[in-house]
């Protein structure tokens, strides 16, 4: 039988009085409605922060969302998140929630109709149906996961909840176990020197995916300090992208130390640009690197002979 508790889970019931099929079939309906609930006030709210249907009435979403439903600011992003935890672990990577949801009424219709019909009537019991969350809570230790990963943790989670909804608790355990046992030096996936392309990063550092960077720590460290064009950030393995070709990251690091001199005088604007264009290149045509050369010129920076005949 559904279990459409938040948190708690149910202890086995026992037959009190027979409902009819069409009974049986509402009330199943309306489980999964309170089951889904704070997966379609999730979807809702993406799709009014999407759409910015708030904007008639308030500047912000987090002022609408406030006003509105009483939400305090991060309550309405944390929705958003379960919802998309949700369709990945309801779809399982290969249907659409549409195609899910049909899915699990069809398989408690199915559950109603082979109930017993002897004297006792019996119910079946439910092992075919797919265990999902029913709150937010339950899942907020699985956003920050791979979709793969998310589906791992609650299978386990299920699993350790002997098959039934595991709580918000059950499932942080389970993530900080693979955690613990996921932690890597930078020296187990990097060397220093190593060059490779950045990618997803976020907030103020989103600006340098796609450019390449160069570890310059990886000894007794949890992430790499990585040098850039204009400084240096701190990135974890998922930030970073391998250049397989010897040749290739050989020729950054040629390009990174002219590019280095380069930062440290006042570039113009246009100059700066240029810079950046170079620093997403994989590989660097003699165009780029004559441009280079005039930029050194122009700031009066040394070149050795090797880089000037470039």
């Amino acid at each position: 039988m559904l279990n459409a508790g938040i948190e708690a889970t149910p202890a086995p019931v026992q037959v009190l009085e027979e409902l009819t099929p069409d009974e049986e079939r509402e009330r199943h309906r309306l489980e999964l409605k309170v089951e889904r609930a704070f997966f379609e006030a999730g979807v809702a709210l993406r799709e009014l922060k999407e759409q910015r249907l708030y904007r008639s009435t308030h500047r912000s979403f987090e002022e609408y969302c406030y006003a509105r439903f009483g939400y305090t600011r991060r309550r309405p992003y944390q929705l958003i998140e379960a919802a998309i935890v949700f369709e990945n672990l309801c779809t399982n990577g290969t249907q659409n929630s549409e195609t899910s949801d049909l899915h699990i009424s069809d398989t408690k219709n199915s559950e109603t109709n082979n109930l017993c019909t002897n004297g006792t009537q019996e119910r079946a019991p439910i092992v075919e149906r797919q265990v999902l969350p029913t709150s937010e809570r339950q899942v907020r230790d699985l956003v920050n996961l791979e979709p793969e990963q998310q589906r791992q943790v609650w299978q386990q989670a299920v699993k350790q909840a002997e098959g039934k909804i595991p709580t918000g608790r059950i499932v942080r355990s389970v993530v900080e176990k693979i955690k613990h046992k996921s932690i890597h030096l930078a020296s187990d996936y990097c060397f220093e020197g190593e060059v490779f392309f950045l990618q997803r990063l976020i907030g103020d550092e989103k600006k340098y995916n796609g450019c390449w960077a160069i570890a310059i720590e990886v000894e007794n460290r949890l992430t790499v300090k990585a040098a850039v064009y204009d400084g240096a950030l701190e990135v974890k393995q998922e930030n970073m992208k391998p250049i397989d070709s010897q040749q290739t990251q050989a020729e950054v690091r040629e390009i990174y130390e002219r590019i280095r001199r380069l930062m440290e005088c006042q570039l113009d604007p246009i100059d700066e640009a240029q810079i950046e264009f170079l620093c997403r290149r994989p590989w660097f045509t003699l165009r780029q690197k004559q441009v280079l050369s005039a930029m050194e010129a122009v700031y009066d920076i040394c070149c050795d002979p090797v880089q000037a005949h470039q």
